[in-house]
């Protein structure tokens, strides 16, 4: 599924693809590049919260820790 969210930021609509209809997880906009962790349930955006660099790339090694970890088990 196609889901359209638009960045609070500059105000481009973006595309996000999902597999199942919840996500709670990290998303930067396409054109500004801005960094938000976003809040989808349903195939509904339910929030949109600016991040910091520093805190989007923190959260992006802790997710790949996370997937390492799962790849293991």
């Amino acid at each position: 599924m196609m889901l359209k969210i638009k960045c609070p930021k500059c105000n481009t609509e973006g595309s996000f693809s999902l597999v199942e209809s919840s996500y709670h997880g990290l998303y930067r906009c396409w054109k500004c590049r801005a960094p938000f962790t976003i809040k989808i349930e349903n195939n509904e955006l339910k929030s949109c919260e600016p991040l910091s660099q520093e805190e989007f790339d923190k959260q992006q090694e802790m997710k790949a820790l996370r997937d390492k970890f799962k790849r293991h088990n």
